[in-house]
């Protein structure tokens, strides 16, 4: 389970940081919220920890940006006790819950379990949609217009991935934290022979969904005009 923890208070952050990692969390850290921003947009996090109270950009104006991009990641935001309307416009925003400073690390692993178990849910009941093309996730399985493809496991997480972000693009070392695992040796060339084996089923397909490389950044997705 991927985390991003955005936060800005040091002592705060690496307590909690080292209490995920001891609960087999993934976890990246950023520190202001134009960082946490950058990270959120690659879509690539299971949820996300947002602070409010932060430098270059707030809390909320990262989780706005956030659900204006098509981000869909559970967002816990992390709130002053006193500052009720924070809460509000989070909730209003697009924020899955809070939790009020000072809290104890069960509270907050408990929030972090019910999100989980929400997500899991939308994602075993659900099949996700781009463009022409449907990917089910489950049976490894693209479909477009009459057409169905299988797919291997890494094939599926990686489309998945892209799907999810859509035209923002993902990293290599994205691809490789997430459906590899952060400790694994795999090496970007794992990666672009994945891809290439999609853009060959799509091609086949004759999806207007396309892959597209944007140099020295990723991939992303395009042509999802040629489904609407």
């Amino acid at each position: 389970m991927k985390v991003l923890f955005v936060e800005d208070e040091i002592y705060i952050a690496r307590p909690i940081e080292q209490l995920l990692r001891k609960n087999r969390y993934s976890v990246d850290m950023a520190f202001d919220g134009e960082h946490g921003l950058d990270c959120g947009l690659t879509g690539v996090y299971d949820i996300i920890i947002l602070d409010i109270l932060m430098p270059k950009m707030d809390g909320l104006e990262v989780l706005k940006k956030l659900r204006e991009s098509g981000i869909t990641t559970p967002v816990l935001l992390l709130t002053a006790k006193d500052h009720t309307s924070d809460k509000v416009i989070g909730l209003d925003n697009g924020a899955d819950d809070y939790l009020a400073k000072p809290f104890e690390n069960e509270e907050l692993l408990a929030r972090l379990r019910a999100l989980v178990r929400r997500k899991d849910s939308f994602v075993i009941n659900g099949i996700l949609s781009y463009g022409d093309i449907t990917l089910n996730p489950h049976t490894l399985t693209l479909s477009c217009k009459d057409m169905t493809a299988s797919l291997s496991l890494k094939e599926s997480g990686l489309l998945e991935m892209l799907m999810q972000s859509g035209e923002v693009p993902v990293s290599k070392e994205r691809f490789i934290e997430k459906i590899w695992g952060y400790d694994s040796y795999a090496e970007h060339s794992h990666v672009e022979y994945h891809i290439s084996l999609l853009r060959k089923k799509m091609v086949q397909m004759k999806a207007g969904v396309t892959i597209q490389v944007i140099r020295n950044v990723g991939y992303s997705l395009t042509g999802a005009e040629h489904g609407a």
